[in-house]
């Protein structure tokens, strides 16, 4: 049903691009028939946008990594617009709150930097949800994408195949942590045990420091971490790096090999950071704005910026946005959905 609706949202999108197409023809046939004199008022009609300051919303607070990457991307895109644009942090509800205020905006020049859940899963965690994610944002553009790290104490084993056997061995002793219900920590972690065979006791903690906090004292087993945190306790020796959920090997990580090479074929998750507007939002300004966000974030100094924040950069069209959108909002519907995982 999931798949239905994103594709009937899609259906709709590419329907009104079209109509704008023809009518964007049409207009052009009317303007190269019309008198010179005719010209400036069609000009005036038109006024060039952005016309003001653009506001770019953050769900997470200052310092986050969200945050982190809007920074980065403000100031090359107020050039590239040529006005303003201003991060405003919203932060609250695992991004939610930022999310529903983009949504909501009604100025024309609000956009948003968002992560996958905001766009994909919101309303099927928590159907209290503010604003629907398919109906109510319009994609921009994917940003930049990361795997996850399968991480685990010394305690346990570090080849992927040995641990995914201990993991059947223990017959449900085990503890896994998250940064909280619904998180792509926690999803993934789900669909590594329904995939894997085998099941483990979540415990959520208030963030990813508390995560590793649990793992270093015995508390839990393993957990899915960002790169850059996992990476960083690996190479002090406290924990170890079992596999990413990449489908091959990252350039993040190259040394950690894929999960798919410890047997579970086909497995992929990855965490990403986008650029979302309301709904409402004229394609021409979506367009212009996601080229823009392209250029900058391909340049080889933003490329490297990124990937020294644990990122790989992407750089999509709408479009690419879009198929990101339905191909992640069904798989981790569906893990929702067999679990019965609601947000808290």
């Amino acid at each position: 049903m999931v798949a239905e609706n994103v594709l009937s949202g899609r259906r709709a999108a590419w329907q009104r691009l079209w109509r704008w197409g023809v009518m964007g023809c049409g207009a052009a046939a009317v303007l190269a028939v019309a008198p010179a004199w005719a010209a400036p008022d069609a000009k005036a009609a038109a006024p060039a946008w952005p016309s003001q300051p653009l506001k770019l919303v953050v769900g997470f607070p200052a310092g986050s990594s969200p945050d982190l990457t809007a920074r980065l991307l403000a100031e090359p895109l107020a050039q590239a617009l040529g006005q303003p644009v201003v991060v405003d942090n919203k932060p609250g509800a695992g991004g939610n709150i930022g999310a529903a205020a983009v949504a909501q905006a009604k100025d024309g020049h609000t956009l948003g930097l968002m992560i996958n859940g905001n766009l994909t899963i919101a309303r099927i965690l928590n159907p209290a949800t503010p604003y629907d994610p398919l109906k109510d944002l319009a994609p921009v553009s994917l940003i930049a994408t990361a795997p996850l790290v399968l991480t685990g104490p010394v305690s346990v084993p570090a080849q992927g195949a040995a641990f995914l056997a201990a993991g059947k061995q223990a017959g449900g002793a085990w503890n896994y942590g998250t940064p909280g219900v619904g998180t792509v920590a926690h999803l993934g972690a789900e669909l590594l045990q329904a995939r894997a065979g085998f099941a483990a006791v979540h415990v959520p903690y208030p963030g990813n420091p508390q995560v590793i906090t649990g793992m270093l004292a015995g508390q839990t087993q393993f957990a899915l971490l960002p790169p850059g945190l996992a990476m960083a306790q690996v190479r002090a020796g406290k924990l170890q790096a079992i596999g990413v959920t990449s489908a091959g090997r990252s350039s993040l990580v190259p040394e950690v090999p894929s999960l798919a090479e410890a047997g579970l074929a086909g497995f992929q998750l990855e965490i990403w950071n986008a650029v979302a507007a309301p709904a409402g939002m004229p394609s021409a300004h979506i367009r212009k704005v996601a080229d823009a966000l392209v250029d900058i974030v391909r340049r080889p100094d933003m490329r490297q910026k990124l990937f020294n924040q644990g990122w790989q950069v992407a750089g999509t069209s709408p479009e690419g946005l879009a198929n990101r959108i339905q191909a992640d909002t069904a798989q981790m519907s569906a893990v929702i959905l067999q679990q019965g995982i609601r947000a808290q």
